[in-house]
């Protein structure tokens, strides 16, 4: 047996990994934690400890290190792995939960509803999530943007049942594509400086290919809208009669629109500040002075997502308080909150050390390997590399720096166009069919009360849709504007 193991394949694993997962869920219908924490397990059993000693070198680990790691513990391995996760998203969703719930419960996300529909009109409020998501993503993480709009769509949801489905996929289709196109968010700012391609035009690509991908994916949606009605559940934080008796609440019963902005606001202008100042620093003149070694401390603590949230979760909470003036409902729908939180951080954690295992496998270098022996068409190279890696292990970043370490080589070579076009391509191809083994669909999934299927129509089929228009309109871009 033990033979046998250590021959085992990386792309045998990922299958015998994926299939684990997909039966427990579908079959046995075990809860996805447990589903997803079984999936890891016989994943990091099957994997050869040459395996991970190789994956480890090959992200930059010492000998020593990767050795260390091959020889850990399976059971070490992946407490590990899950506390990465948790490490990452745990307090972010936690504070998250705390502001989602405090807005909604105090009106403030009532009030930032209303005020939304009177400026924009309810025919067009599913454009505006589309747009502000979308604009809000290239400074912020998705998740972070998702975190904090999930209340209002909800909210709005209230209004207009039927259009749930629209509102929650106009958010993510607005902000999940700027995660991988445009800097400065890690994947595609890593890949233009692999590659030497102006930021500034990444970023202008990033926002063209953008656009036409989220307005792709919102013709998805309104499609996907009308095919499939996705019901507005109650979830362990808010219910749908609480909301629906907000809905009737007087404009006087609510908080103002200033400080029902706040919890929102504050955070995404801390961190955007924070991410202007620090791609800021290496450049000439930019230490100039005391005042910008001050900014710079300051906005580097408080533009920490962690801390950001953390402020905008103590706002939200006073808001909270004021709104309710009783301190035990005050203290019961915090901790509903909480306890709302501490599921999802479960889930997404076992999703996250399901991926972290499927990594370990080095499956990022096979699949890279198999593709640089094909001759073909090196933009859609550059996309079918990325999406296989990122279907394969979960992590669009992954999936672009593996890509672009494939497909680097070919740049010093001469090309027909600029570089920029197989960056985005690289970019689109990270968002093809996010599935279980992704911590994001399992917070999408859970913080809007999906099931596993509805969220594969409603999140992944979209982000498929979207990533397809997107290599198809820089093919047609690289045709007929090459930049050379």
């Amino acid at each position: 047996m033990s033979v046998f193991l250590e021959s085992m394949d990386p792309l045998l694993i990922i299958l015998i990994g994926a299939a684990v997962v997909l039966f427990c869920i579908i079959r046995l219908k075990l809860h996805a934690a447990i589903a997803l924490l079984l999936a890891a397990l016989v994943t990091a059993w099957i994997t050869p400890s040459a395996l991970v000693e190789a994956f480890a070198l090959q992200n930059g680990m010492a000998a020593d290190e990767a050795a260390t790691l091959a020889e850990l513990p399976i059971g070490k391995r992946l407490a590990t792995a899950f506390g990465n996760t948790s490490a990452k998203i745990g307090i972010l969703i936690a504070l998250a939960s705390i502001i989602g719930s405090a807005l909604m419960r105090s009106g403030a996300a009532e009030r930032i509803i209303r005020s939304l529909l009177g400026l924009f009109g309810e025919r067009r409020a599913s454009l505006a999530l589309l747009s502000g998501s979308f604009t809000l993503a290239i400074p912020v993480f998705f998740d972070t943007v998702f975190y904090l709009m999930i209340p209002l769509v909800k909210s709005m949801a209230v209004r207009q049942p039927r259009k749930f489905g629209l509102y929650l996929m106009a958010i993510v289709a607005g902000g999940v594509m700027a995660h991988s196109l445009i800097p400065p968010t890690p994947g595609p700012l890593f890949v233009a400086e692999e590659m030497g391609i102006d930021l500034g035009l990444m970023i202008l690509g990033g926002l063209v290919i953008g656009i036409i991908t989220i307005s792709a994916g919102y013709a998805y949606a309104l499609w996907a809208n009308l095919r499939w009605q996705l019901p507005l559940r109650d979830t362990p934080d808010m219910s749908i009669a609480d909301l629906r008796k907000l809905n009737r609440e007087s404009n006087e019963q609510l908080p103002g629109l200033g400080i029902s902005l706040m919890p929102i606001a504050l955070p995404i202008l801390l961190i955007s500040a924070n991410t202007v100042l620090s791609a800021l620093k290496d450049y000439p003149g930019a230490h100039v002075g005391s005042a910008w070694s001050t900014s710079m401390q300051v906005l580097s603590t408080l533009g920490d997502p962690n801390i950001a949230l953390f402020v905008a979760a103590v706002i939200a909470m006073i808001l909270l308080a004021t709104s309710l003036k009783d301190s035990t409902a005050f203290k019961k729908h915090i901790a509903e909150a909480l306890a709302s939180a501490a599921m999802i951080i479960l889930i997404t954690s076992a999703g996250g050390a399901f991926g972290q295992m499927m990594q370990q496998t080095g499956i990022g270098h096979r699949i890279g390997g198999l593709a640089s022996g094909y001759q073909m068409a090196l933009l859609p190279l550059a996309f079918l590399i990325t999406a296989a890696v990122r279907s394969a292990q979960g992590s669009a970043t992954v999936a672009m720096i593996t890509a672009v370490g494939v497909m680097n080589g070919v740049v010093n070579m001469g090309l027909d166009f600029h570089p920029v076009y197989l960056a985005l391509a690289i970019g689109c191809g990270s968002k093809i069919f996010a599935w279980m083994n992704d911590s994001g669909f399992w917070i999408v999934s859970k913080m809007s009360g999906m099931n596993e299927g509805e969220t594969i129509r409603h999140f992944s089929m979209l982000m498929t849709v979207m990533a397809l228009a997107g290599l198809g309109a820089v093919m047609i871009f690289s045709l007929l504007l090459p930049l050379t």
